[in-house]
């Protein structure tokens, strides 16, 4: 049961975290500017440079992913029973992070993606968009070092 659960648990944080990760960095590059707005390098840029539609799917990306992404914590923390390992402070620190993660893609960057397909801004909308994305991808990536570093651990 075990190694089916660990299984599972790596699959779907490869198969659902990574898309909606690289989904989310990459739709501030795609989403709709008002007219002669600055980008997101600061340059102005016509409108006909980027592209709704994909935009569009990176958001369906986000939140279809984001959801299936559940799977990971819901299993992680089955397989952290299993193991007997629930009360390592490395595993509580990844359930925290996971959270957070989580919270901001739910919270903050799904509205603010959904927002900007709905009315094109001038460019600080998907700035700001940008800096989530960074800091939804920080969190995974430690998440992802606390998964393989183990610190405190009393595993062998």
């Amino acid at each position: 049961m075990e190694a089916f659960l660990l299984s599972v648990h790596v699959l779907a944080g490869i198969l659902f975290v990574g898309p909606a990760a690289v989904a989310v960095s990459l739709f501030p590059r795609f989403a709709p500017l008002a007219e002669g707005a600055a980008g997101t390098d600061g340059a102005a840029r016509p409108p006909g440079e980027r592209n709704v539609g994909v935009a569009r799917l990176l958001h369906r990306i986000t939140r279809g992913y984001g959801i299936a992404a559940l799977v990971v914590p819901v299993v992680g923390i089955a397989l952290a029973f299993v193991q007997g390992r629930m009360g390592e402070v490395w595993i509580t620190v990844a359930m925290v992070l996971t959270a957070v993660a989580g919270g901001i893609l739910a919270l903050q960057i799904a509205p603010r993606q959904r927002d900007a397909l709905a009315t094109p801004g001038d460019g600080r909308q998907l700035r700001r968009l940008g800096m989530l994305a960074g800091v939804f991808n920080l969190l995974w990536a430690v998440v992802v070092v606390l998964m393989i570093v183990r610190p405190g651990s009393d595993y062998s």
